[in-house]
């Protein structure tokens, strides 16, 4: 599924170019006998994120369905607020990420044979648990909560993970250049639309779990125009979160969170992309 590879793909690329920028500049200032401590690291927060994934899904069948969809809404909207401060904070940092790294290895490496490991699991484990609170609330929408195969989505997710690997690759070997701050704007706004229909889909679990209400009170019902089974109501379903039956408080939520949402990001790559002017100096 497309919003599941994009996940992949954007968190896979951000985890990649930090390793990248971590190894390159210890191997270009001499350090190659700390890259274990880097490799440590990588190695310990892949750990940390897979563990949470199959605690989830171990804990998710141990509870009634009210259960599971209380626990799926919350960590939805938990979800939605990691990847909405994610967009934000790489749109802006992509310029700057380089050198904030390098001087967090300087510091690490003058302190104790920890800091390093440290500094990776830092940097790669939140990709990490971004992706995992993410792929975890999409998979279960793509697959209503578990009713049908989860292996599409995971694939895709993991495909994106690969294709970001191999690009991380590229850039770390000079073969490719990538304009960083141009696709995590692309992407950016993409995922807005995404983790809006995460939001709204998890407002939806709550709404089963009798958390909230409204759950028959429709907004409106397209469901014979687009019928959920049919190829586009899955696309919509698998990169949208998109519900042909949607409450009028998925409605709301979704509107609240868009609209708000992709104006400041848009305001925001629009601040960034205008140049400052320098100001003139006046004379008496």
């Amino acid at each position: 599924m497309l919003g599941n590879f994009l996940i992949g793909l954007r968190e896979g690329l951000e985890a990649a170019l930090v390793v990248s920028i971590l190894v390159a500049y210890l191997v270009k200032t001499g350090r190659r006998d700390l890259l274990p401590r880097i490799w440590s690291g990588i190695a310990l927060a892949v750990g940390v994120c897979t563990a949470i994934t199959v605690g989830l899904a171990a804990l998710e069948r141990q509870l009634t369905f009210e259960s599971q969809e209380l626990i799926g809404g919350g960590l939805s909207i938990v979800a939605v607020g990691f990847v909405t401060w994610m967009i934000f904070w790489m749109a802006g940092a992509a310029r700057t990420i380089g050198a904030e790294l390098r001087g967090r290895v300087d510091a690490a490496a003058e302190g104790g044979r920890w800091g390093l490991v440290l500094v990776a699991v830092l940097a790669v484990g939140r990709e990490g648990l971004e992706t995992t609170l993410f792929l975890y609330t999409a998979t279960r929408q793509a697959t209503d909560g578990g009713e049908r195969s989860s292996a599409e989505p995971i694939l895709a997710a993991l495909l994106g993970i690969a294709v970001a690997v191999a690009l991380g690759y590229l850039m770390y070997r000079g073969a490719i250049s990538i304009n960083l701050t141009r696709f995590f704007t692309w992407t950016g706004a993409f995922l807005v639309v995404v983790a809006a229909g995460v939001l709204a889909y998890g407002v939806h679990d709550l709404q089963e779990a009798g958390l909230l209400p409204g759950l028959n009170t429709l907004a409106f019902d397209v469901s014979e125009q687009i019928p959920p089974s049919s190829w586009y109501g899955t696309l919509l379903k698998g990169v949208f979160n998109f519900s042909p039956a949607t409450t009028v408080l998925e409605a709301t939520a979704w509107l609240l969170y868009a609209v708000p949402t992709m104006t400041l990001f848009l305001l925001g790559v629009r601040r960034r992309a205008v140049p400052s002017t320098p100001k003139v100096p006046t004379h008496a």
